[in-house]
């Protein structure tokens, strides 16, 4: 159950209609690269034809180090132009962070005209899927003012960062389950360099990737009111 927790009560979209359709794609591990230009695609179709449904890709990726548009280097304790490790200057806001395996990666593609034309709510939105989400294994999930993304005591264990397009969205979120830290050790992740980066195994050591992908999507057909249909 997901408490008394209401999505309609900061909602306000669909009221009294019928629910809008959201498509499911669910992945495991897949190259960075390729799930950006899916992205890209997706949202370019949604450009030339806003009729088109939304779809929530969720996914894992090999390690990757990704930096926002205006995101600092001062930020990266290695050399981006000589090291091995893969990097990418992308579209999407905020600073750096990093992907691996044992972190679920959500990409909503949604039409922001059929919600709340309105980034700053659609950003407490994902917040609030990731609060609920590890509320159902009892943890609370903590906001930091003037931040984006989720703490839990005090560990940053989801990060977002968006990129919005003539209101159809693409990059989202990421939140640390079970992956290898020490990939962060190689970063000030997301430029906040007095707030560590935690996962949900370290508070719940025995927490599966596979059940929180299943519980995430479960609440975000929740808070933003859709009916989520697996896509094939």
């Amino acid at each position: 159950m997901l408490n008394s927790f209401s999505a309609r009560s900061s909602f306000a979209g669909n009221s009294g209609q019928q629910q809008r359709r959201c498509w499911l794609d669910e992945r495991g591990l897949v190259p960075y690269t390729e799930a950006l230009e899916e992205q890209r695609s997706l949202v370019a179709q949604r450009l030339q034809d806003p009729s088109l449904e939304d779809i929530l890709l969720l996914l894992e990726h090999p390690p990757v180090y990704t930096l926002g548009t205006g995101a600092s280097l001062d930020f990266l304790k290695f050399d981006p132009t000589q090291t091995k490790w893969e990097v990418h200057r992308i579209e999407r806001g905020g600073e750096v962070t990093y992907h691996c395996p044992g972190q679920l990666v959500g990409y909503p593609i949604l039409n922001l005209r059929h919600y709340q034309q309105d980034l700053h709510w659609y950003l407490r939105q994902l917040e609030e899927v990731i609060i609920k989400t590890i509320a159902l294994y009892g943890l609370k999930g903590d906001r930091v003012p003037g931040l984006t993304g989720v703490w839990v005591n005090n560990c940053k264990v989801a990060a977002i960062g968006i990129k919005v397009s003539r209101w159809i969205t693409m990059h989202g979120f990421a939140l640390n389950v079970s992956p290898d830290m020490r990939g962060f050790e190689r970063i000030i992740a997301c430029g906040i360099p007095d707030k560590p980066v935690g996962s949900l195994a370290q508070f719940l050591p025995d927490i599966s990737i596979e059940r929180i992908r299943q519980d995430i999507a479960t609440v975000f057909g929740e808070i933003f009111q859709v009916e989520l249909k697996k896509r094939s």
